[in-house]
């Protein structure tokens, strides 16, 4: 047999058991966008005798302001338990997908002409990657669990596990996911290689004119926008399968 008609080794796994989990994934991220609007919306209002204060920044105030369950100076958060329970499911789903989706795109479509080195050498990386995002969120739920105004130690690594860990992750599957479409794979080293830099600037407190809210938000915010791609991406893929096995049968029903 010739090397273009080489068979395709298929493992089926997660698309076979979890299609609810690239759905579960968008729609958690694209709500963690909504819920800071939400929380942000009454920021520091009027309380007895004190005036309302200033309003919240997207700019000048972190996203742990929104989750700060203290009202002093400047930040009041009525609603941080929203924000912080977001924080904390948002987490949990990156850390339960990256279990589910892991063996998916490490095993999917193998050629068997390739050599075992470049397989095990693809399969690790993936490994490294996806072990990376379920860090990010474990991170992420320590955020939630640990708002600014608590514990500072438990505050402060869970936001550095939560983006340092999520944007290698996504980094490092960038390079190994050679599956996914090629669109995809640019945007996430692009993507997570600009908020890796953005969050070591801000880890240093050089917010170089964006205020502390900006650079943290070009830190964090295109892990959010990759989760809710790759969300809809799974999902898609998932669905296309679906069709594909439908016909498939349908077919072979017919023959027989």
């Amino acid at each position: 047999m010739s090397q273009w008609t080489r068979p395709v080794r298929w493992v089926k796994t997660f698309d076979a058991r979890y299609d609810w989990m690239g759905p579960t994934i968008a729609i958690l991220s694209a709500w963690y966008f909504l819920s800071q609007v939400v929380v942000a919306w009454v920021f520091n209002p009027a309380r007895g005798s004190t005036l309302r204060g200033p309003e919240y920044s997207f700019v000048t105030n972190t996203i742990s302001d929104l989750g700060n369950t203290a009202c002093h100076s400047n930040v009041c958060s009525p609603r941080h338990t929203l924000m912080n329970v977001t924080l904390g499911i948002l987490g949990l789903a990156m850390l339960i997908g990256s279990i589910l989706i892991y063996r998916e795109f490490t095993n999917r479509a193998f050629r068997e002409g390739r050599s075992q080195r470049e397989q095990s050498r693809e399969e690790v990386a993936a490994k490294l990657g996806f072990a990376c995002l379920a860090i990010g969120g474990i991170g992420a739920m320590l955020v939630g669990g640990f708002p600014e105004n608590t514990i500072g130690v438990m505050h402060a690594t869970g936001a550095g596990l939560a983006i340092g860990g999520g944007e290698l992750g996504i980094l490092v599957l960038g390079f190994a996911l050679v599956s996914i479409p090629e669109g995809l794979r640019h945007f996430m080293i692009g993507a997570s290689s600009v908020a890796l830099v953005a969050a070591i600037s801000f880890g240093f407190k050089h917010h170089f004119g964006l205020g502390a809210g900006g650079m943290e938000r070009i830190a964090q915010y295109p892990e959010s926008i990759w989760l809710i791609t790759f969300g809809l991406y799974i999902t898609r893929d998932h669905y296309a399968k679906g069709l594909l096995v439908k016909g498939l049968r349908k077919r072979q029903e017919s023959l027989a």
